[in-house]
């Protein structure tokens, strides 16, 4: 497991939930007492044929209207543009990341309305990540038994198991979602943390090969690393090369400078990829969400807004030009400076929390331009 970088996370998510654990307490020993269930993993029962039908399994989803997150619409400064709607119809599937740390069970559940906190911080999570993809005319993202946060932090056999009965819940909702669109609709799917990890294990089974791939703009595998080599072949996509090309992966993990990544370098070289190969020194893929290119540098100048959110995370404001990007040799996407985001930066300035509200004008752009530029298969 990725398990050192996974214990940074894990603190975050407990200061996002209202911990407010010191980090100078906040040891591992702690973090596996605190956040690993202490049970044994009781099979999660698959979830019913045609469960996904149920509006209330999706946070997100056509006729949900004003209480759907991931319509909301951050204010945008005075000195901010709003960015231009794609010209053609498209949908989105976006999987949100880990908000459940209860340790009473290895997976979340869905059941009378789930855990409560759990339920909160991923309708934040959603306002936050997913919004920059709302110009699609249909968006959607499940509820689903995701892995509570210590199934991360340990290498025992329940944590892989609680991994893939979260995966299993996605298949589904997934499923759904191409069986509820229109035939022909351009698909765009997107995720972070442990969103992603799922989305990459999907690409690679549901997608690779099959009729939808050929409808896929773009997948945005964003906070979870993946392996040029040891991913992208299994997934059967590229990286996206330039900054209006389709069918390919966009990926990203954030960090402000002095970066000190240490425990996500050695998390991802030393657990095997798709392929079950250890990616060992192999720099992780970087997109530079400001060029829409792997690789390269770009001035703050051209950040067309960073959401910058109030300490609740709850609401947040557009500001252009607050940060650059530049990927470096290992793979890492830096900020220059530490931004003034909020209290939830993690440990080694790594800015996990905040990589698609670092530049979500941009990724709004950026979908709207490969969307444009999708064409069907003739």
């Amino acid at each position: 497991m990725a398990r050192k970088f996974l214990y940074f996370v894990a603190f975050c998510i407990v200061l996002v939930i209202g911990g407010r654990i010191a980090y100078e307490l906040f040891q591992q020993e702690l973090a596996e007492i605190a956040l690993v269930p202490s049970g044994e993993f009781k099979p999660v029962k698959p979830l019913e044929a045609n469960a996904y039908e149920s509006p209330s399994l999706w946070y997100s989803r056509p006729g949900i209207g004003l209480k759907d997150p991931a319509r909301w619409q951050p204010a945008y400064a005075a000195h901010a543009k709003p960015i231009a709607a794609p010209r053609r119809r498209f949908a989105v599937f976006f999987v949100h990341p880990t908000s459940y740390l209860n340790r009473s069970r290895w997976n979340a559940p869905l059941e009378n309305g789930g855990d409560a906190e759990a339920e909160r911080i991923a309708r934040i999570y959603l306002r936050g990540m997913a919004s920059p993809f709302n110009a699609a005319s249909e968006i959607w993202a499940p509820r689903y038994r995701q892995a509570t946060m210590g199934a991360f932090l340990t290498d025992a056999p329940e944590g892989r198991q609680a991994i893939a009965a979260a995966y299993a819940d996605v298949r589904e909702a997934f499923r759904y979602f191409l069986s509820s669109i229109g035939p022909d609709t351009p698909i765009v799917l997107a995720g972070h943390s442990q969103g992603s990890l799922h989305l990459k294990r999907l690409l690679a089974e549901e997608v690779k090969g099959s009729p939808t791939a050929v409808r896929l703009v773009a997948a945005y595998i964003i906070g979870w690393p993946v392996s040029k080599l040891h991913d992208l072949p299994v997934m059967g996509l590229p990286a996206c090369a330039a900054p209006d090309q389709t069918g390919c992966v966009i990926s990203w993990s954030s960090f402000a400078e002095p970066a000190e990544p240490a425990p996500l370098l050695d998390a991802f070289g030393s657990t095997p990829a798709l392929d079950g190969q250890k990616p060992g020194n192999e720099p992780m893929l970087c997109t530079n969400p400001l060029t829409g290119t792997p690789g390269g540098s770009a001035p703050a100048s051209a950040n067309l807004g960073t959401l910058v959110p109030e300490d609740s995370m709850e609401q947040g404001t557009l500001q252009p030009g607050l940060v650059p990007a530049r990927c470096d040799r290992r793979g890492l996407l830096l900020i220059g400076p530490p931004p003034q985001m909020g209290s939830y930066v993690l440990p080694g300035n790594n800015y996990h929390v905040y990589d698609l509200p670092l530049f979500w004008a941009n990724t709004k752009a950026d979908v709207a331009r490969r969307v444009d530029a999708w064409k069907p298969a003739s």
